[in-house]
């Protein structure tokens, strides 16, 4: 069988940026109550006007650039997000519109903060089922639409933006594919834990039980993802978990192992930007050259329904 790889990355973040500073004017709070509770300095916050798709399609269009493919080159566009509030056309139609893709398959994927593993999940899989050849996968949320402005404890986690993969065939050469085995799942008794319900929507969770769940069943499912995929955790170059709380990323990265891996920390300057976090975190790292080419990295997203799924990757 085929497997693929990821081929290239791109992000977009909006301009405006909330220092925990201008919180603190707009509710009971403090940069140094969020720094020591999170680890969060700043997020971005996309303009009323600035819709999920244009974020998307933003990312979108750089990690097209960087591929080296032309737009008639992509024949499916997976959009995970869950802040899309239009239901149709959904917003891979949408980002496929305004990237003047041909006739692409056109599917959003709602599994919130693990939407985006499971986004790169289906377009491997698409890939080795001969379906498809060259897809765009892109996380994208306006989380701060759906923020309560007045409560404390979950305002100050979210942000805004979008991260993008184009993934193409990859014939593997009797080595290790470009883009490991998933390993997914959910905990059906914590489906509550994070929401985003109500007219208009609105985010809460229940922070203490996504922090015990996160810090004590991730790290285990996290190592059976590497030895999968045929890696110890030191073997690692990088590891981008969901970027949701510096509080979670640091000790689950500890309890791995990984000890040899640049650990992404994006959630101090990007906030909890949800389906986007994994991507925009692991472009920002590419970007700036801090995973050599080629290397195995980790990427694992967890979150609501209680969702999550990882799998290693080779780094484009």
């Amino acid at each position: 069988m085929t497997g693929s790889r990821v081929r290239a990355l791109g992000h977009y973040q909006p301009a405006k940026v909330l220092t925990n500073d201008d919180l603190a004017a707009m509710v009971d709070t403090s940069d140094e109550w969020i720094r020591a509770r999170v680890g969060i300095r700043t997020r971005h916050v996309a303009r009323p006007d600035e819709t999920v798709d244009e974020m998307a399609a933003a990312a979108a269009a750089k990690a097209l650039a960087h591929s080296g493919l032309a737009p008639t080159d992509i024949d499916m566009v997976l959009v995970a997000t869950s802040t899309a509030i239009n239901r149709s056309p959904n917003m891979a139609a949408r980002v496929a519109a305004r990237l003047d893709l041909a006739s692409p398959a056109a599917m959003d994927i709602n599994v919130v903060c693990a939407g985006f593993t499971h986004a790169l999940a289906t377009a491997d899989h698409a890939i080795r089922a001969g379906s498809a050849t060259s897809v765009l996968v892109i996380g994208a949320d306006k989380f701060t639409e759906a923020a309560d402005w007045t409560d404390r404890s979950s305002c100050v986690l979210l942000g805004d933006g979008a991260g993008a993969a184009v993934v193409t065939a990859d014939g593997d050469a009797g080595g290790k594919p470009g883009i490991g085995p998933v390993v997914w799942g959910s905990v059906p008794e914590l489906g509550n834990a994070v929401r985003i319900e109500g007219t208009p929507p609105r985010f809460a969770q229940e922070g203490q039980s996504v922090y015990r769940w996160a810090t004590t069943q991730l790290p285990p499912i996290a190592r059976e993802v590497c030895a999968r995929a045929g890696y110890e955790p030191e073997d690692l170059a990088g590891v981008v978990l969901h970027q949701a709380n510096l509080r979670i990323i640091e000790p689950v990265a500890r309890k791995l192992g990984a000890v040899n891996a640049v650990i992404a920390r994006d959630v101090v300057d990007s906030g909890n930007t949800s389906a986007a976090s994994i991507p925009l975190a692991l472009s920002k790292l590419v970007e700036r050259g801090e995973i050599p080419s080629g290397s195995p990295v980790l990427l694992f997203g967890f979150g609501g329904n209680l969702s999550y799924g990882g799998q290693v990757i080779s780094c484009p």
